[in-house]
């Protein structure tokens, strides 16, 4: 694998990181119905909002998340979409799991 290719995975897995907390991953759901405030995100994730904030800042910095400022509200919506066929696919992964556990209960 030559340097390009290695920058490459190392974005990628920037990306995948930032994503990878259960409440970014729900704010990234959550997203998915379009841009919402701040205030919004921490009632849906039931969580404080200094802490949404937080988790919102990394999904920024990592370019899965952008923000504007409407008032004294900051709005935030997802950069690319896409990112939801991301979640489906880890949703197919987990029904396969499932299913192979349900198998091997019947084995029992």
């Amino acid at each position: 694998m030559n340097a390009e290719d290695k920058r490459i995975y190392k974005l990628k897995a920037e990306v995948l990181s930032a994503a990878g907390h259960p409440i970014r991953l729900a704010i990234i759901d959550f997203l998915g119905d379009g841009e919402q405030c701040v205030c919004d995100i921490a009632d849906h994730v039931d969580a404080q909002r200094s802490n949404v904030s937080r988790h919102l800042g990394v999904l920024l910095n990592a370019g899965v998340v952008k923000q504007r400022k409407d008032g004294l509200k900051m709005i935030y919506s997802l950069s690319t979409p896409c990112i939801l066929n991301f979640m489906k696919c880890v949703e197919g992964v987990l029904q396969v799991r499932a299913k192979e556990a349900a198998v091997l209960l019947e084995m029992l």
